[in-house]
């Protein structure tokens, strides 16, 4: 099951900068015109104070999805999915993900799907994010953090994005300071030319959901 065209947003963890990232894509993507719907698999934290991530990818691609339209599973502990399901006493189904995920692509004329977490987060005790971005089969962006340790972050990710036979799109380096130093522009250009990929630096701004 492919869908497409689109875009894959993952990440080398939690917290760097993935839900930023899509959304900027989606909301540039539909300033040129096009109708772009979103995704994620499964939201956690809605306990937390903020607004939650799927009403932020609504809002930046301007799109009337319902909240089970774009994240057909969502919890209140900021726990990993398969956790927070586990604590509901559910699991994820991986085939309601599929068919989700299918029916919000042929919404619209481009799809942004978020991941959780990084790459290797189980959705369910036996399906990944990589399986579920691998049955998509979208370019995959990996939004990372460019301070101390990305290097090494980054290019697994890079390779195990790879190894599930999906293109890396791009590589998202954010927040990017208004002054790099040394440190910030020298992992940049380690990660391009070790990883053999375009590699953008985002600064920190409004994630277009606003």
């Amino acid at each position: 099951m492919e869908v497409g065209p689109g875009l894959f947003v993952t990440g080398t963890g939690t917290e760097v900068g993935k839900t930023v990232v899509a959304c900027t894509r989606a909301k540039a993507k539909a300033t040129t015109g096009t109708k772009v719907t979103v995704f994620k698999p499964a939201v956690s934290g809605l306990d937390e104070p903020g607004r939650p991530d799927h009403e932020r990818l609504r809002r930046a691609a301007g799109s009337d999805q319902t909240d089970d339209e774009i994240a057909p599973y969502r919890y209140g502990p900021a726990v990993s999915p398969h956790l927070a399901a586990e604590m509901e006493g559910e699991e994820i189904e991986p085939a309601r993900l599929r068919i989700a995920a299918r029916a919000a692509s042929d919404q619209g004329d481009f799809f942004v799907c978020e991941g959780v977490g990084g790459f290797l987060v189980p959705l369910a005790s036996r399906y990944l994010v990589r399986d579920f971005a691998r049955d998509l089969g979208l370019p995959v962006v990996i939004a990372a953090p460019p301070g101390l340790g990305t290097i090494n972050h980054t290019l697994l990710t890079i390779e195990a994005v790879r190894a599930a036979g999906l293109e890396v799109d791009s590589v998202v380096l954010t927040p990017w300071p208004p002054h790099p130093g040394a440190l910030e522009t020298s992992n940049r250009r380690t990660i391009a030319d070790i990883g053999e990929v375009g590699v953008e630096a985002l600064p920190r701004l409004s994630d277009g959901s606003d």
